[in-house]
């Protein structure tokens, strides 16, 4: 994966994600704390199993997202757009979310919920500070640069 895109995900805190309800045919977006792990190309997350996104995510695992900077400088705008699927708990990749996450969020120690594992597909990075316009993009496949 591209340092820039590392490196920027790294020090950003939250991510719009948006899941879809295949009943209804409709979309459901949430806001979540994350952790990231970049060797694995995972994201990490935690909420209640009764949530409205949770009960789709359980029958849907595709999601898509967004990370923007924790503080926005309209300048040099920078941003994530994601896509990926929910692992389920018992999928190897999943045994480290309760670890990784709680160490980049320990006072969420004190939280009860589920913990989420995000195995990333597809990212595009929009990079101004590198050129207006720039983007990076990576896929778990193959990565491609432009």
């Amino acid at each position: 994966m591209n340092n820039n895109i590392i490196h920027f995900i790294s020090k950003q805190t939250c991510a719009s994600v948006c899941c879809v309800n295949e009943l209804e045919k409709s979309p459901y977006c949430f806001s979540c704390f994350y952790a990231f792990n970049s060797e694995k190309g995972l994201f990490y997350f935690k909420s209640s199993k009764e949530a409205c996104h949770s009960m789709i995510m359980a029958t849907n695992p595709l999601v898509a997202g967004t990370i923007l900077p924790d503080k926005l400088n309209v300048l040099q705008i920078k941003g994530i757009q994601f896509q990926g699927a929910i692992l389920t708990d018992d999928h190897p990749l999943a045994k480290e979310a309760f670890t990784h996450y709680h160490k980049h969020h320990p006072m969420a120690l004190a939280v009860p919920g589920h913990m989420w594992t995000i195995q990333i597909t597809d990212i595009k990075m929009t990079d101004n500070s590198l050129g207006f316009g720039t983007k990076i993009t990576w896929n778990r496949n193959e990565l491609v640069e432009q």
